[in-house]
């Protein structure tokens, strides 16, 4: 394959950047494939992906040496990933299967380029689907008595497999501050809703009962603040009022399904930067 490296930076905004940039990329021989930039006015901040193909004989931690002094005059946040460089996922989920088996027939098929190192799940019920696909599935039940137990596994399972993405396939359990602030900008979740609205249980059966015409879904990084993460992806599909409670279901879950994975799509493939309480998402 060849060779490709993608490099997002985070600045104050001002004149410049984007020539300084390339001329760092041209001056270590690389050739430019792909430029976005966002100047945010609001906070005065400038978001930039570039990816560029190295020539023959430069790696990535001579591209790093080169592009500090630069990003050290620009005054910027940085990362220069290798774009061949699969990154590895672990999905997390309980009894819904709708996204996980969208998630691994995605992956199988190639348009996800992803990595899964394992299922992780407090309940059974997908263990053999999982295994079928020659992937290992961890097991990890909890109740309120030995949430911390089982999240101090679940971090073990975490760094042992080297996760760069934790994925939130319709996993009904809510991570812990802690979790939540080790793995900031690494956990992706799928949410029910066009967020916000009718969270908590049953939500297409309250959905129902109150007449929506319209239902989504929100895919959003995980914080400690349940469900008020930064958002990377939503969507919504019309529905009426002769649409049943499982006319909604059915609706919704291949809207999630779609939804999380246009939100896994962009992160490994390194187009999200967050602004605060907001991404920016480059097409």
């Amino acid at each position: 394959m060849t060779s490709k490296f993608i490099l997002l930076i985070t600045c104050k905004d001002r004149p410049g950047i984007v020539a300084g940039v390339a001329q760092c990329i041209a001056g270590q021989g690389c050739n430019i494939l792909e430029s976005a930039q966002y100047g945010d006015g609001d906070s005065d901040t400038f978001f930039m992906r570039v990816a560029f193909a190295p020539p023959s004989g430069l790696d990535i931690e001579a591209f790093r040496l080169a592009f500090a002094k630069v990003a050290e005059d620009i005054g910027c946040d940085w990362q220069v990933h290798d774009a061949t460089r699969k990154p590895r996922a672990a999905i997390l989920v309980s009894q819904g299967g709708h996204c996980l088996n969208d998630l691994l027939y995605r992956t199988a098929t190639g348009r996800l380029p992803m990595e899964v190192t394992s299922v992780i799940s407090n309940h059974k019920t997908w263990q053999r689907r999982v295994e079928h696909e020659g992937i290992a599935f961890h097991y990890l039940p909890v109740t309120p008595e030995t949430k911390a137990v089982q999240e101090a596994a679940l971090m073990t399972l975490i760094d042992e497999q080297k996760v760069d993405l934790v994925i939130l396939a319709r996993y009904m359990q809510v991570l812990s501050t802690d979790i939540c602030a080790l793995m900031s900008g690494r956990i992706i979740n799928i949410h029910h809703s066009f967020l916000p609205g009718f969270k908590g249980a049953k939500p297409y059966h309250r959905a129902h009962a109150r007449g929506v015409k319209m239902v989504g879904a929100t895919a959003h990084y995980v914080t400690a603040d349940l469900d008020e993460g930064p958002i990377i992806a939503q969507d919504v599909s019309a529905v009426d009022h002769a649409d049943s409670v499982d006319d909604l279901i059915a609706q919704g879950q291949d809207i999630e399904s779609r939804v999380l994975a246009r939100a896994v799509k962009a992160h490994i493939e390194h187009r999200v930067l967050l602004n605060g309480q907001r991404t920016v998402v480059f097409k």
